[in-house]
């Protein structure tokens, strides 16, 4: 065994790790103290037939003899007649062989072991030898038992006694187990008790079986007859106990043992039982209930277990109970259990020997199996408070003790050597050893010695002094040298010396100082909110000669990535915590070490947000709800470390508006209660949500559900109005009242009118929607209106009075038109006043598409009107029910300046000038008198813009010569009436020689089949410019008539030249004045070429034809009739739409959309619509809507109505003037709707 090892072990103080270390010292030779390894039970119960085994083994050198006592006599099994004696190594053991029935009987008693040699003798336990014969029932004459139905009785059992427990069971002749239940039990004695015995009981085969697991054996007693009289007369009786019989009883129970209480009772109706405790409940970890509640069984007892247990018996007609006076005791068991150990001369030995148990155990002691009372008085040991005492031990001392401790309830017995030996000093501790330590720290340097007697230990210098006199140098009684507060010149070499009456001993050990580790900034502390991210941040400082590392570490767990989450993201020197959540939240060190030290920095994170739920809800003072009141407590709600402000309280009527909550009210976060103020009838379920800085939480469970009685309602509908829909009714809305509002299952509305200033009764009536209609009322006449809320408990509070009308006629006056007078071109002022009309307006109406004005107004201005215009003016008054008779009047605006010309054109003529196109305006606004043209360069900021007039106003071109042609020109045209010019057109141009050659470069060309199409993209800045086409066939054949040249502009970007024909190359000339400009090929579609007829052909060519377009006619005419039969004569809209010129020129009706008759479509085709568009005359009933898309009203500084008007008509109509010439009085451009 390695000395170390040894070394360690004999620190435990075991007996045979001494021994080791003997060995270690002295090698096999040393002789050894004996000591019992093995042996026999306390208890041996042995049965005939059985061998008997006692067995008794110890170790120890010299070789051990053995010896037994029985019944305290001395025991020779050698000696003894069938005894084989155990021949193996370290074993007193023997076995006996029976050979009859009463052999075990024979050597029953109390035996004992003792194993000894030269250093003293140890000792077995005491074992008891009990034998057991074969079972057998006593012989006995069973009798009938004989009772009456409903009376009780007990078939007793008695089987014979046995060391060993035993099992019983009560079956029938058939081999079936006896049902148990709550009326028939059987008790831990093994007697079958009948609470109350029934018909069916009557049987003449109960036996008892008894089981002896010991012998392997099952016996049974003789049947027993249990004979049941049927009576029509059974007696209820008052419980009684069958077992126990008396009134109380009193138990000891065994510390760690089970305890089991039972109570069996009878009567009828059959009892109940049940258990009490007077001294408090029941451990419900260690109690059950057996056998229908009988049998009390409480595991493992403990001291605390005292007491008094009550079991109680009842039934209806009474009660009987038993009470157990139970005392707790406890066999002998160990607090200090004397230990083996070794001892050098001179030494004082102590061998400690304390036991506990109820009653307190009487100890003794014995030297080498002998009890001290016997030895010889001069011996130097003493006895002191239970510990053997020796001073100055010899070696002669050496011996085996035996301290015994015992009760009535059982026996402790403990063996200890105590070896006395004489050893030369040694160290344990190797030579040499290098010891590593930090400045500032504690240096241990280890000399663990030992010897007999104990050596001395002292550590010198390299100079052989003391190093004791240094006050941060100190020693421990195992040899070890501490050195505190280290400093860096404490690097060196130590010297321990060892030294004993036989020898000393040195060796050296070496010790280096390093620097400390140190945390030269650590991670602080933060709060953050739930969700986010945290970041910690630590920088350390190590001995450079020192492998270091910095490590996290979490609520002292260490923290380490996690797979695949990115919950934490670790590196030396940084932390960083993501998607923080309120388990994060703790402390967070840095761990910075190094092998010889560690510093750890430690930083607080706190997680805040939103509280959680609130966990529990209860509604107490449930009597309040008469008065509509209930109390609601709750538990606080975690604050997420940010203080709770408020709760916010809400409900829920799951009848009449389910997931759907409500707030009651809020009140302050350190409130935990609050009374509630409810409404009549709601059935009330709550919730609470806790409220901080960072929101509300999550809401706590919904509590129970509590209803309000009802009452009459509190309060009325409001909006109470009062309008007719008719000349000569009234209708009465109001908006309903909540449901939380009806205060009963159902709420209904008293409506009560009568017209205002009179006091006569009120007309009413009750109605359950929020509306009713009042008939046979007079045209616009005020009534007073109250509406009040009704249920089954009552009425709610006296409504408020509100005026309403009945319904109103149509106006019977039209405005009287006084004066409109023009204010400009577009605006004019209408003047009007009311003649005869003195009814009172109700409120503002405002219909699409019209100029509303108060019903006070007598002006209003319109806006936006379009210059020398006819126009038609209606003014009519209206009310809720509709529009009075109108005034009209038409009047025409004064001409205005023009719109812009349309379509402003340059078109290049040489390098000096330029040829002019456009087009008129389209809004003329009078009679156009000419244009305005101005220009000039726009790089030449010194030359004047030149300007003149062109005086006829149809002309459409002008040609503009004595241009530069290394200039760049803006042109500005605007056309004039007498009012002026007005808009003008801009366009930027340049003559051919600035421009350039023509640039064709995006150029390209498509074909057909007899078709091509040559585009181009216009340069930007290019002047237009007319040149020529060519289309040129290639090829030999017949090709057609020749192409002749096409003339086309250059700004009109494509050109389609037909007549081709197919498969075929063409070549594309683009000239101007016999310039080629460009070139270029294309090939046209087709498998063949179409050639010329040759001559004498024409008659048969056109007979060919003439037979075709007969029969193509026939096939059409067969598909229009087909047609005509399957659609009744009548043409989709599709084929109308595809037959329409100008699809808004001929309005339609409702009636006619979706299918035409074949004369409207007749009459349709053979018309075409004026360009002017189909305008409506005046007077017609179209509104403005029909005219414009919006109408804008603003106020005038004197309160009237400024109406300006656009639409899709304004546009038709002047679109119309472009084509019939200007706009005037006599041909309107449109009317004012």
């Amino acid at each position: 065994v390695p000395l170390s090892r040894c070394f360690l072990w004999s620190l435990l103080s075991g007996p045979l790790q001494s021994v080791c270390l003997l060995h270690s010292f002295h090698g096999p030779g040393l002789m050894e103290p004996p000591v019992i390894t093995e042996e026999s039970p306390r208890r041996v119960v042995v049965f005939p037939t059985d061998d008997i085994s006692l067995k008794c083994e110890a170790s120890g050198k010299p070789a051990v003899q053995f010896r037994w006592t029985r019944d305290g006599v001395h025991f020779k099994p050698k000696e003894e007649p069938g005894v084989t004696v155990s021949q193996a190594p370290h074993s007193g053991s023997f076995t006996m062989e029976g050979n009859n029935s009463n052999f075990a009987q024979s050597f029953q008693g109390t035996y004992r072991c003792f194993a000894s040699n030269k250093l003293g003798t140890a000792m077995s336990h005491e074992i008891q030898l009990m034998a057991e014969g074969t079972p057998k029932w006593p012989k006995e004459t069973v009798k009938p038992v004989e009772v009456e139905e409903g009376e009780s009785v007990v078939l007793p059992c008695h089987p014979p006694p046995s060391a060993e427990p035993l099992r019983i069971y009560w079956m029938n002749s058939k081999i079936l187990h006896i049902k148990q239940d709550e009326r028939v039990t059987m008790g831990q004695n093994g007697n079958l008790y009948f609470a109350n015995v029934l018909t069916s009981d009557n049987h003449s085969d109960y036996i008892c079986h008894a089981h002896f697991p010991g012998t392997r054996t099952i016996i049974q007693k003789e049947p027993i007859d249990l004979r049941v009289k049927a009576t029509n007369s059974m007696m209820d009786r008052r419980p009684r106990l069958l077992f126990p019989t008396n009134s109380s009883s009193h138990l000891v129970a065994l510390q760690g043992q089970p305890l089991v209480l039972e109570c069996i009772a009878e009567g009828f109706p059959t009892p109940t039982i049940k258990w009490l405790r007077l001294s408090g409940p029941m451990p419900a970890d260690r109690v059950t209930y057996q056998n229908h509640n009988k049998t009390l069984q409480l595991l493992n007892v403990v001291e605390e277990d005292d007491g008094e247990y009550h079991c109680l018996a009842e039934n209806p007609l009474g009660s009987d109970r038993h009470v157990y006076y139970v005392t707790v005791e406890a066999a002998p068991y160990w607090l200090h259990k004397p230990q083996s150990h070794l001892y050098g001369p001179g030494e004082t030995a102590r061998l400690d020997c304390q036991v506990q148990g109820r009653p307190q155990p009487e100890v003794t002691w014995r030297i080498n199996g002998i009890p001290v009372e016997e030895l010889a008085k001069d011996q130097k040991y003493r006895i002191h408070h239970g510990a053997l005492i020796l001073s100055n031990v010899q070696p002669s001392d050496t011996m085996v003790t035996q301290c015994e401790a015992r009760n009535r309830h059982g026996l402790l017995l403990a063996n200890a050597y105590i070896y006395v030996v004489e050893l030369p000093a040694k160290i344990l501790t190797p030579d040499n050893e290098t010891y590593m330590a930090v400045q500032g720290s504690t240096a241990y340097l280890l000399c663990k010695a030992f010897g007999a007697p104990v050596p001395s230990v002292q550590w010198l210098d390299k100079e052989g002094k003391t190093v004791l006199q240094d006050e941060r140098f100190f020693p421990y009684t195992n040899g070890t040298l501490g050195i505190r507060d280290l400093q860096a010149n404490d690097t060196g070499h130590y010297f321990c010396q060892a030294a004993n009456d036989q020898n000393n001993m040195t060796i050296v050990a070496n010790l280096q100082v390093k620097d400390a580790t140190q945390i030269l900034q650590g991670p602080r502390s933060a709060i953050e909110k739930k969700g986010s991210r945290v970041a910690f941040t630590c920088q350390a400082y190590f001995d450079s000669s020192l492998q270091h590392s910095i490590t996290w570490r979490g609520d002292g767990q260490d923290l380490r990535e996690l797979g695949d989450s990115d919950k934490y993201f670790i590196e030396e020197g940084r932390l960083v915590i993501h998607s923080l959540d309120y388990s994060d939240q703790g402390n967070y060190s840095c761990v910075a070490s190094t092998k010889l030290d560690v510093v750890e920095s430690r930083a607080e994170l706190l997680v805040v947000g939103s509280p959680g739920p609130v966990p529990q809800l209860e509604v107490s003072d449930q009597h309040l709800l008469r008065q509509s009141q209930v109390r609601l407590s709750w538990s606080p709600a975690d604050d997420h470390n940010a203080p709770i402000e408020k709760y916010d309280i809400e409900f829920e009527d799951k009848e009449m508006a389910p997931e759907k909550w409500y707030s009651l009210g809020k009140v302050p976060g350190n409130q935990t209660s609050a009374t509630l103020k409810l409404s009549p009838y709601v059935h009330y379920t709550f919730r609470v949500t806790a409220i901080n800085k960072y929101g509300p939480g999550e809401p706590s469970p919904a509590s129970e559900t509590v209803v309000t009685p009802e009452a009459a309602p509190e309060k009325n509908p409001v909006d109470v109005k009062g309008e007719g829909n008719e000349t000569n009714n009234m209708v009465v809305t109001w908006k309903p009242l909540r449901w939380m509002d009806w205060n009963a299952p159902q709420v209904q509305y008293r409506v009560q009118w009568r017209p205002q200033g009179t006091q006569g009764a009120w007309q009413e009536q009750i109605v359950s929607d929020p509306l009713l209609v009042v008939s046979n009322t007079s045209t616009f006449v005020p009534y007073e209106i109250k509406v009040q809320a009704v249920n089954s408990q009552g009425k709610g509070p006296e409504p408020q009075i509100t005026i309403g009308y009945s319904g109103e006629d149509y106006p019977q006056a039209s405005p009287e038109l006084e004066e409109i007078q023009i204010l400009n071109s577009s605006t004019v002022l209408v003047t009007y006043w009311w003649e005869g009309s003195q009814r009172k307006h109700s409120k503002r109406h405002v219909h699409k598409g019209h100029v509303v004005v108060p019903a006070n107004a007598t002006s209003a201005i319109l806006g936006g009107l379009r210059p020398y215009s006819t126009y038609h003016l209606e003014v009519q008054a209206f009310n809720g029910r509709g529009p009075g008779p109108a005034s009209s009047r038409s009047f025409s605006t004064p001409e205005g300046v023009p719109g812009h010309p349309e379509a402003l054109h340059l078109e290049c003529q040489s390098d000096t000038s330029l040829l002019l196109h456009w087009q008129p305006p389209l809004s003329h606004n009078g009679v156009l008198t000419g244009y305005v043209l101005s220009y000039h360069p726009l790089d030449d900021e010194g030359k004047e813009q030149l300007s003149f007039d062109l005086p006829d106003p149809e002309l459409r071109t002008h040609n503009l010569t004595n241009l530069s042609p290394h200039l760049r020109y803006r042109f500005q045209l605007q056309a004039t009436t007498k009012e002026g010019p007005g808009e003008a057109i801009v366009r930027e141009g340049s003559t051919m020689a600035f421009s350039g050659t023509p640039d064709f470069g995006n150029i390209s060309a498509m074909a057909g089949e007899n078709y091509s199409v040559v585009s181009w993209v216009p340069k930007e800045g290019q002047c237009n410019f007319r040149f020529q086409i060519w289309f040129k066939a290639l090829g030999d054949g017949k090709l057609g008539p020749p192409l002749l040249p096409q003339y086309i502009s250059y700004n009109q970007s494509s050109y389609t030249q037909w007549d081709l024909q197919p498969d075929t190359n063409y070549e594309i000339h683009l000239f101007k004045e016999s310039v080629l400009m460009h070139r270029m090929a294309v090939k046209t579609n087709g498998t063949g070429r179409v050639g010329l007829p040759p001559a004498g052909f024409e008659p048969e060519g056109w007979f060919i034809g003439f037979v075709s377009a007969i029969i193509l006619l026939l096939l059409v005419l067969l598909i229009l009739c087909f047609i005509k039969r399957s659609k009744g004569g009548k043409y989709s809209v599709k084929d109308k739409e595809d037959t329409q010129v100008d699809s808004e020129a001929r309005p339609m009706k409702d009636e006619t959309f979706g299918e035409y008759s074949d004369n409207e479509e007749k009459a349709f085709g053979s018309s075409q619509p004026s360009l002017n568009g189909d305008l409506k005359p005046l007077g017609s009933d179209d509104s403005l809507a029909d005219y414009g898309g919006s109408v804008d009203v603003q106020f005038n500084e004197d309160g009237s109505f400024i109406g300006q008007y656009s639409g899709k008509k304004e546009k038709e109509a002047a679109g119309g003037n472009d084509s019939s010439g200007a706009a005037s009085p006599i041909n309107p451009a449109g009317t004012l709707e």
